[in-house]
């Protein structure tokens, strides 16, 4: 855009009104300090302060609502992938359930990653799990109304988590707080659950959903990142993409996946998983993963 010309004399006098009308700087005083830029930042605050993230979250959730008694009447309604289905045996007869994962998905944790941005850290297990045992974690917007609506229609929720198994006591009280229902522990499948004949793939939730699925008929799941839904074998872009292609029709009727731009195993995939590598290269990697054109 052009700037329009002005005349020297005004803008001397437009200069001079300036400083008039500035408060008088003091001459002791330091410059802001800096902050590093962090990746993070504008992820985190939409989460917090953004009314789209909110409007997001509860059309999630409302839209599964309204689809309870549709799944709930339907004897042949089941949201396990079908080849868990059929691992995990029949649901016939089996009581109804609703997976849901937990971070990011029915509780916000928001202020731990605000904390890493604020203090330029990264996660860590220790400060993880200090933030669990505050308890203070709230629900994502929708959530709790979603999970009234099937409480009352007799349908347990089923929390499946990647939250270690020595923090479920810290967990439940946290959700019990919120308003969740969790009418006994084994609702509970935090990482490190022993689950009799399947073995545990690091953090894959597979053998977990089995275990749901030996026990309840599965009306919906509920994540916000694919592997809550299906178990991920390559963590790549490029096989991530053809999980969703295979799996696009389960998506907005017995899958449903909340937002999170904050963390997930999506960020990894883009630099081979290589945690180890440091946090400039990772970053660079991410830059190089952008699309700048659409060819």
């Amino acid at each position: 855009m052009r700037k329009p010309l002005v005349s020297a004399v005004l803008l001397a006098a437009l200069t001079l009104a300036g400083c008039a009308s500035a408060p008088p700087r003091a001459a002791t005083s330091a410059p802001a300090a800096t902050v590093a830029a962090d990746d993070n930042l504008n992820a985190v605050l939409w989460v917090q302060r953004s009314a789209e993230y909110r409007a997001n979250a509860v059309s999630i959730y409302r839209a599964a609502a309204a689809r309870l008694d549709q799944a709930l009447a339907d004897p042949e309604w089941d949201a396990l992938a079908p080849a868990e289905r059929a691992e995990a045996g029949p649901a016939t007869g089996l009581p109804p359930a609703v997976i849901v994962d937990i971070d990011e998905t029915v509780l916000d944790n928001s202020p731990y990653q605000a904390r890493l941005v604020a203090n330029g850290g990264e996660y860590d297990e220790a400060s993880w799990a200090q933030w669990v045992e505050e308890r203070q974690a709230r629900p994502v917007p929708g959530a709790l109304e979603f999970a009234r609506a099937a409480h009352a229609r007799g349908v347990t929720l089923v929390y499946l988590s990647n939250r270690a198994a020595h923090l479920g006591e810290a967990t439940l009280t946290n959700l019990r707080a919120a308003g969740f229902p969790a009418a006994d522990d084994g609702v509970f499948l935090g990482l490190g659950t022993h689950v009799a004949g399947c073995e545990q793939q690091g953090s894959e939730k597979r053998c977990r959903r089995l275990l749901a699925g030996r026990q309840y008929r599965v009306l919906m799941q509920f994540g916000d990142q694919l592997g809550d839904f299906v178990e991920v074998v390559a963590n790549t872009p490029q096989a991530r993409a053809a999980l969703l292609e295979g799996h696009r029709d389960w998506f907005g009727e017995r899958w449903w996946m909340l937002a999170n731009p904050t963390y997930g195993s999506w960020e990894p995939a883009l630099f081979n998983n290589a945690w180890s590598e440091p946090r400039e290269a990772r970053r660079q990697r991410k830059r190089e993963a952008l699309i700048l054109d659409d060819k």
